[in-house]
């Protein structure tokens, strides 16, 4: 055995949070396996199945559904899952209850929040005509952000979150910003940057995809006041489940949503022509909600019980860590250069390298069994979900990553 891969099986021994790995479907790995097949460092894309969940869209499906019926929108608790859930994710951000909703997508929600901040901030009518946007965002972001900014009379800034505080002014009415960088794995500092937005009189909107279930956040301390993120990636809630939107409950009764549906009516069934909005986070409700997934998300936050958020970063660091060390022993010199921060301040829980045929060294990672992901044009992505990766499963995929790299280059 290799002095990292005895290292590895003392860090798995004591690893406190070993047993969630049980409550997931996932491959199993022979202790003496020579490859790493069945490594899952894609979990930043799409999490791992709970074991629970099939059994409770099941239910869903044949009974809530099937023989229940209508009934089950007030019988099984369809009517209030959104907030429901919500308040089954508002922990694992640092937000009290009463703050999120559950429903749409990503996008909508960073549509809802982007338009509702402008607003709030008195939109080009007070003379905060500015939005600013992280210009390293994922495209989506940038995308809903100029659609907004047409939409609203502002004009898009689009900057790096370091040049963010210079560009604050009287103009600024609102910032969108993602917590941790989807390509690099960088953390951004979300409280002093929430505070120079403050302190401009301007309003902070995060998108947190990349960061909720991985570590903490503190949107109630940090005094954040909307934010959005998805629940397929560390929440794994299962492709396309739904997103969420945070309202800080001291904007709420001035939160005026771009999308005011049937089910964020004050009175839904009064079926007036007027709007009223609904008190409190249900203003960010839209349409029916998409009870399917959503019930599969609410089964999938089982696996959250018991456990602590600052338990999982603890871990997801020593992971990080532990494959950057892996890397540097197993990797060819100079082959693979990492583009993710190294303070534990500015990481994330993923590790991206960057390495000249990224793409086909990823498809052939894949082959083996080692499963991350490529980014455009030369990123090979992993990521560590604390909940069901151990330390062996780390070291075996750095081994196989740098076989991989020295065949390629003729000298394996």
């Amino acid at each position: 055995m290799s002095e990292l891969a005895a290292k590895a099986e003392k860090l798995d021994a004591a690893d406190e949070l070993a047993g969630v790995r049980e409550k997931f479907v996932l491959d199993t790995v022979s202790d003496h396996a020579a490859d790493a097949a069945g490594v899952y460092l894609d979990g930043n894309s799409l999490g791992a199945l709970p074991a629970a969940v099939p059994g409770r869209v099941e239910d869903v499906v044949r009974r809530q559904w099937g023989e229940l019926r209508i009934r089950s929108w007030d019988e099984s608790g369809w009517w209030t899952a959104p907030e429901r859930i919500g308040d089954r994710i508002a922990p694992l951000v640092g937000a009290a209850a009463g703050q999120i909703v559950v429903g749409d997508s990503t996008s909508v929600n960073v549509f809802k929040a982007l338009v509702g901040a402008v607003r709030l901030a008195g939109g080009p009518s007070s003379g905060r005509d500015e939005i600013v946007v992280d210009a390293t965002t994922f495209p989506t972001d940038g995308y809903i952000a100029e659609s907004a900014a047409r939409m609203t009379g502002c004009t898009l800034r689009p900057v790096t979150p370091a040049e963010v505080p210079g560009v604050l002014g009287d103009r600024t009415a609102a910032v969108l910003l993602n917590h941790v960088d989807y390509r690099t794995g960088r953390l951004h500092d979300l409280p002093s940057l929430t505070a120079a937005v403050h302190a401009a009189g301007a309003v902070a909107v995060w998108d947190l995809c990349h960061s909720a279930g991985a570590l903490p956040v503190g949107l109630d301390e940090h005094g954040v006041d909307l934010a959005v993120g998805c629940t397929y990636k560390y929440l794994n809630g299962g492709p396309g489940s739904p997103a969420y939107l945070y309202v800080r409950r001291e904007v709420q009764d001035r939160f005026d949503s771009p999308l005011p549906g049937w089910n964020s009516h004050a009175e839904p069934f009064g079926m007036r022509a007027s709007y009223e909005p609904a008190a409190g986070a249900l203003r960010g409700r839209v349409g029916t909600p998409d009870i399917l997934s959503m019930l599969a998300l609410e089964a999938a936050l089982d696996v959250w019980d018991g456990v602590s958020i600052e338990a999982v970063r603890a871990k997801s660091l020593a992971l990080t860590d532990f494959f950057l060390e892996c890397v540097t022993a197993y990797a060819p010199a100079g082959r693979v250069e990492s583009v993710t921060p190294v303070a534990h301040t500015e990481r994330g829980s993923q590790v991206a390298l960057r390495c000249d045929d990224a793409g086909d060294v990823m498809k052939e990672l894949i082959a083996r069994g080692v499963v991350g992901d490529f980014r455009h044009p030369d990123v090979l992505r992993f990521g560590f979900t604390p909940l069901y990766v151990g330390f062996g499963e780390v070291e075996r995929a750095a081994r196989v990553l740098g076989e991989t790299l020295r065949v390629r280059a003729g000298n394996g």
